[in-house]
């Protein structure tokens, strides 16, 4: 089955203003669209649970003034793939979407029906969406702030567990960190969660509670992490960055251990 691609064209548009006054000026200058790339409910009818080609069908009749379709192509060949990458890139966006065409609509996991091609430091990432079971203190430049990173778990469906697969240090501003510490100090426990599989220490363990979106560059082998451990070895997040806070999810709904391990074997495909 031929995987279906399209720009993810609202990226674009997020930071377009923030103010009270000339909305109307502003609004011409810079105008506001909302691109529509799925359908889950309509007429009352429930679209979940049909394919991405039979949604996507009712995406191309939306045609209006603010309301538009996401543009979108269907591709078999990774050159084409590439360019398209390229192509968005070049026009200020983030990066493109893959989705596969006979997928349901699941919510809160892509299950790699969807794939994020995203630009960072001039190649592809995706991100995963990991809790947080632990932060360290700051040391050198960091040091001032008694703050140096959060240590991140993801699920593993077969056994239950917890298990680690980075430690992020970077990709929030000073003021993010801080309030994140406030945040977390609030949660602190003296031991780690029950249902933890580690192998690194933390300053402080924490309540399984906030999960965050985390950007990579690619997945390595690691003797330190236990995200699918097998024969003492485990998988981490190579060069992790702290996207943002998820407070849109739960600890039921982040990556799991099946798709880390997923990831690292299309990486190398």
């Amino acid at each position: 089955m031929a995987p279906f691609y399209h720009f993810l064209e609202i990226n674009f548009i997020g930071a377009v203003r923030r103010r009270k006054h000339g909305i109307a000026e502003a609004s011409e200058e810079f105008p506001l669209f909302v691109f529509v790339f799925d359908v889950l409910y309509i007429d009352g009818k429930d679209m979940t649970n049909e394919p991405y080609k039979e949604r996507r069908k009712l995406v191309k009749k939306f045609r209006g003034k603010i309301v538009k379709g996401a543009q979108s192509k269907l591709i078999s060949k990774p050159e084409k793939l590439e360019a398209m990458f390229q192509d968005a890139i070049s026009q200020g966006l983030e990066g493109i979407m893959a989705k596969d065409l006979a997928s349901p609509y699941t919510a809160g996991k892509r299950k790699f029906a969807w794939i994020k091609l995203k630009k960072s430091y001039g190649r592809a990432v995706d991100t995963i969406d990991g809790v947080i079971v632990g932060y360290y203190l700051g040391h050198g430049q960091r040091a001032e702030f008694e703050f140096g990173g959060v240590l991140v778990a993801v699920y593993n469906s077969d056994n239950g567990k917890l298990e680690t697969v980075a430690k992020g240090a970077s990709g929030f501003s000073e003021e993010e960190m801080m309030e994140l510490k406030e945040m977390l100090e609030e949660i602190k426990t003296k031991k780690p969660p029950s249902n933890l599989e580690y192998k690194i220490e933390v300053d402080f363990w924490v309540e399984p509670k906030y999960v965050i979106e985390v950007a990579f560059d690619d997945i390595t082998v690691s003797s330190m992490h236990t995200c699918s451990s097998k024969n003492g070895k485990g998988y981490a997040l190579r060069f992790p960055r702290i996207v943002k806070m998820r407070d849109d999810k739960t600890i039921k709904e982040i990556t799991t251990t099946d798709e880390v391990e997923h990831m690292f074997h299309l990486q190398r495909g």
